[in-house]
């Protein structure tokens, strides 16, 4: 049985003065994130054409009504204001708000958007035909069951994603304060200009580096774009990332696409290896770029991308990547992106080769910059790898537990056909297990 979306929940029509949000909790399609990975905060605050936006409030639902295709939802855990392209739905008491978001949260909902939407370029979802769609119907009490067993496989998601966040941060830091900074530890464990190191002109950079350092281009140091696909290329499926589908070392999304069968995108053609670095040469600023510790079988890479790997061990991809990490080199790159006479903002593989960084000639901070930045690499790839089976875990959970093939039940009534009990060992509490039917 099921009831309408209607039925569960309604548009807010709060407003909210600009003067009350900021970056952090104003919401566009622009910073909702593609394929269900919520959002990252706004780049930009709007221009003063009206004095409010629409308000949310905590544990509202979000959605993009632009390309619902793109699947963007968030649900939301603070207050703030939204663009008028953003749905905010508020959940009617006697229902679960986190219940009635993964009922939303599947690609049935996100089609159903689709086959109302309206114009081809731009598809915009139907509000009133959203409002149609079916909600299952169970008891509020199994509703909160529900939403509490897909709401435990998120936060472990979300868990890992903070653990990455600050190893990501660390790895940064570090490489400011050794590299830009030059307060790299010296021979007495001191941090080297802050302690009087000696500090020597540079013409090239018009500042003071350390004196024994030397000023390279990334290019002396790296190949790029070298490995692609060939007429000898024995691939009979491929899996192929879009610059988009890529930020700051997270793949939301790949396309599984059969050679002969699907049409291939003309683009696809890098092909990743591990520990690649994938760096998009379109609005550098947006961060779409990481390092491919553990590449899936037959990783295809868009000619978007630069595709970098380190000539020798001496300067591995990790410490690369680090460099690649860093704001300046970002905004730089985003300078020249603005320069461009493309049709939008974008720079050459010859920009990224061309950028100058400070290395020391000799000594031991290579090596052990080298060191730190693959073990914090490493566990972030293996942080990204379990979240990857936790999500698949959820999507194959939610479907099931949606439509009563799945139910919740306490220990004594449970009987598991179908392993679930199992493959949820990893986030299932003692006071309930998962039964199939």
């Amino acid at each position: 049985m099921s009831k309408i979306l209607v039925n569960a929940a309604n548009y807010s029509k709060e407003r909210i003065s600009l003067d009350n949000i900021n970056v952090h909790n104003y919401v566009t399609t622009d910073n909702l994130l593609q394929n269900k990975q919520g959002k990252v905060e706004a780049e930009k605050m709007p221009k003063q054409t009206s004095s409010t936006v629409t308000r949310y409030d905590e544990n509202d639902i979000l959605i993009a009504n632009i390309r619902p295709y793109l699947k963007k939802i968030w649900f939301a855990n603070c207050s703030g204001g939204s663009s008028s392209d953003v749905l905010t739905l508020k959940v009617k008491k006697g229902y679960s708000p986190k219940f009635i978001y993964y009922s939303l949260f599947r690609d049935e909902f996100f089609d159903y958007m689709m086959t109302g939407s309206k114009g081809t370029k731009m598809p915009r979802g139907d509000k009133n035909q959203i409002l149609d769609f079916p909600i299952p119907d169970f008891e509020l009490d199994e509703q909160k069951q529900i939403a509490k067993v897909l709401s435990d496989l998120d936060a472990k998601i979300e868990v890992n994603n903070k653990i990455n966040q600050e190893l990501e941060a660390l790895a940064k830091t570090i490489y400011d304060y050794w590299f830009v900074q030059f307060d790299f530890p010296d021979q007495n464990g001191k941090p080297y200009k802050s302690s009087g190191g000696k500090m020597v002109y540079n013409e090239q950079l018009k500042r003071e580096i350390p004196e024994g350092w030397e000023v390279k281009y990334l290019g002396d140091l790296v190949d790029c774009n070298k490995w692609n696909r060939t007429k000898e290329t024995k691939f009979s499926r491929i899996n192929y990332l879009d610059t988009s589908n890529l930020t700051r070392n997270v793949i939301d999304s790949v396309q599984e696409l059969i050679v002969g069968f699907d049409k291939i995108p003309s683009r696809a053609q890098r092909i990743v290896s591990p520990n690649d670095i994938l760096y998009s040469t379109v609005r550098p600023n947006q961060e779409h770029f990481g390092i491919i510790k553990s590449p899936i079988e037959n990783l295809v890479a868009s000619t978007g991308f630069a595709q970098i790997q380190s000539k020798n061990n001496k300067f591995t991809n990790d410490f690369i990547y680090q460099f690649l990490c860093q704001d300046y080199v970002t905004v730089r790159l985003q300078k020249i992106a603005e320069g461009s006479v493309s049709a939008y903002p974008s720079i050459s593989h010859n920009d990224i080769m061309d950028l100058k960084i400070v290395l020391p000639i000799g000594g031991k901070i290579i090596e052990k910059a080298n060191t730190i930045f693959s073990q914090y690499n490493e566990k972030i790839a293996l942080n990204l790898k379990e979240n990857q089976k936790l999500s698949e875990l959820r999507d194959w959970l939610l479907p099931m537990l949606m439509n009563g093939q799945a139910t919740v039940r306490s220990p004594e009534k449970v009987r598991d056909k179908g392993g679930v009990k199992e493959q949820l060992g990893m986030v299932a509490e003692e006071g309930g297990t998962y039964k199939t039917k």
